[in-house]
């Protein structure tokens, strides 16, 4: 059992295993000033709470702040994010967030054999477990599934985002992205009630990767064309090709 200094996630000199931040670990972590923190508070733009006469954010509430934020942001926008959300050299796995590099051929399948939404998100979490990295699929599955049923993931691109409510680094060997192209479109709980056809599986293993996957992916579906081109891949060596194009076009 590892000890409690050993559970701890330090990004950026801040303990992200703890469930709320001040102001000033808030501040380290969004890579802003303290005093845009409280523009923002004062402003109604996050969420937090008075305790102590001391405002403090809870870590998962601004986890899900900035995944709103992203899903709202211009290209501009995003690219400053994924920039501002990068960690020091050797923090991490991955110098840069490359969707192309995180996808293995191997995690793509298309078509994927799943005509409902049980089916699509069992699907997706078996293909992930593929690669393996993803030791439990059952439990992935069913995290996906929670977050699904709190808010759907489905976008109005007929794109579907899935992922955990919070990184399973227990049962991940290293960060990836799974995606899966069913037939046809099926009903995934989007708002707009589009149909969604294209899937991806973000398996991060912390917070901030997880940001940045999504922030460099969100780029990736607003770029011109890119989405069509996707659904006419004939499989999954054509499809990395065409995401592999598409991010060095980013680049």
């Amino acid at each position: 059992m590892r000890g409690a200094a050993e559970s701890r996630k330090f990004v950026d000199g801040v303990d992200m295993s703890q469930e709320d931040l001040d102001v000033h670990s808030l501040a380290a972590y969004l890579h802003v000033a303290p005093a845009q923190v409280m523009r923002l508070v004062e402003r109604g733009k996050l969420p937090a709470r008075r305790v102590s006469g001391q405002w403090r954010f809870s870590s998962a509430e601004i986890h899900h702040w900035l995944e709103e934020r992203i899903g709202l942001s211009t290209d501009d926008e995003l690219a400053q994010m994924e920039s501002a959300l990068a960690r020091p050299a050797g923090e991490s796995v991955l110098e840069g967030v490359l969707i192309a590099e995180m996808l293995p051929i191997e995690a793509i399948d298309i078509p994927l054999a799943a005509q409902t939404r049980g089916a699509v998100i069992a699907a997706m979490a078996e293909l992930a477990a593929r690669t393996g990295w993803l030791w439990d699929p059952t439990k992935m599955a069913d995290a996906v599934r929670a977050r699904e049923d709190m808010f759907p993931t489905a976008l109005d691109s007929g794109v579907a985002l899935l992922h955990p409510r919070r990184p399973l680094p227990a049962i991940l060997d290293r960060p990836f992205i799974a995606l899966g192209r069913t037939g046809r479109g099926i009903p995934f709980g989007g708002a707009s009630g589009k149909l969604t056809d294209v899937f991806f599986l973000l398996c991060s293993v912390d917070d901030r990767e997880h940001l940045r996957t999504l922030a460099r992916l969100s780029r990736l579906l607003a770029a011109e064309e890119f989405l069509e081109s996707l659904r006419q891949a004939t499989g999954p060596a054509a499809a990395h090709e065409i995401i592999a194009a598409a991010d060095a076009k980013l680049n």
